[in-house]
């Protein structure tokens, strides 16, 4: 919603050849109704009129794995559903739509005072929170929630439908899908085919429902064209989904603890788990398919936790961190009013 204000423009002049409104649209279709939220932990794309969604292999690991037995190693051999009643309904499973979102930031903050405790401040945004989130959802099948950005300066109300009835329909042998597996892992260039194929059922009026023989495919407001063209070099490109959330505002002592103490932590207990699981998966058949998807899990975030300290080591990111830290503390202390309010800012940090 803020493509229009802030970088509309340089995508353009950079070869996006669509609007802010064609992109995100509460009245009409728009490209936000064909990106998802895979599961609640990806993102997927709807690729056809009849609910297809195309995800990673990653993504779906878990649901292939369901399906997977030694008799039928779908993880190793692939999968494809040459008919719809070929494909597999998967419990659990879950595509989420953004509706519309909407900002809130006044009304969370018009509830807080600078005098508050960090504890009385949490209580009254929740409190307000709530209210906004059961507002937007009140006689509706809609979910909710407000999210907090830049750090608690900003709020943002997002209204999500959600479908409940989500089945299987292709993914390529792992020889394909994690190609590389760990060593190519959070690595650019890949050589991954990282993808697999998912359906989206509804009641037969189109609502979301639990898994039902009679539930027809999802009918999209709008789907993603497929180009065989290939691409370019310089060609535009852009990334539009769900990620997680930020720590870009931490400070040069939490990053200096992440990088010393958290992650190290981490990556000793993830390699310990990994060693541990992996003897007995290598040791079984029936063993392997069963923990196939909690130990990508975990050697996923291992691989992640090594490439940040890397990085934050390569960026020299404490560095640069007690640098801005230091130029705020010349801003404060060059001023008493301002050395009132936000002296003791990084101390107590």
């Amino acid at each position: 919603m803020l493509i229009k204000r802030l970088n509309q423009t340089d995508m353009q002049k950079m070869g996006l050849q669509l609007t802010a409104e064609e992109l995100y649209s509460v009245n009409n279709s728009s490209m936000k109704d064909a990106i998802v939220n895979f599961g609640n932990f990806c993102t997927g794309e709807v690729i056809s009129k009849e609910g297809l969604v195309l995800t990673n292999h990653h993504c779906g690991f878990d649901a292939i794995q369901s399906h997977s037995s030694v008799q039928n190693d779908y993880l190793t051999n692939g999968f494809w559903a040459m008919t719809r009643e070929e494909e597999k309904p998967t419990p659990g499973l879950t595509v989420t739509f953004l509706v519309r979102m909407e900002d809130v930031t006044s009304s969370v903050l018009e509830v807080l005072t600078p005098g508050m405790t960090a504890d009385a401040r949490e209580m009254a945004i929740e409190k307000v929170i709530a209210g906004i989130e059961k507002k937007a959802t009140d006689s509706t099948h809609y979910n909710a929630e407000v999210k907090s950005f830049f750090e608690g300066n900003e709020y943002y109300l997002f209204v999500y439908e959600t479908f409940l009835d989500v089945r299987l329909v292709g993914a390529p042998p792992s020889s394909i899908g994690k190609f590389g597996g760990d060593t190519d892992n959070w690595m650019w260039p890949r050589h991954t085919g990282d993808f697999s194929m998912f359906r989206i059922y509804t009641d037969s009026l189109g609502n979301p429902a639990e898994y039902a023989k009679g539930n027809i495919p999802y009918k999209a407001k709008y789907a993603l064209p497929i180009s065989l063209k290939g691409i370019e070099k310089n060609d535009f490109a852009m990334v539009m989904g769900y990620p997680g959330g930020t720590e870009r505002y931490m400070s040069a002592e939490g990053v200096n603890m992440t990088l010393e103490q958290s992650n190290p932590t981490r990556i000793k207990l993830r390699e310990k788990r990994l060693s541990i699981i992996k003897e007995d998966m290598d040791a079984s058949p029936e063993i392997r398919i069963k923990y196939a998807s909690k130990y990508a899990s975990i050697s996923n975030y291992y691989k992640y936790f090594i490439g940040q300290n890397q990085g934050l080591k390569r960026l020299k990111v404490v560095a640069r961190k007690r640098a801005e830290e230091n130029k705020f503390q010349q801003w404060v202390d060059a001023d008493d009013e301002r050395k009132g309010i936000y002296g003791n800012v990084l101390k107590n940090f």
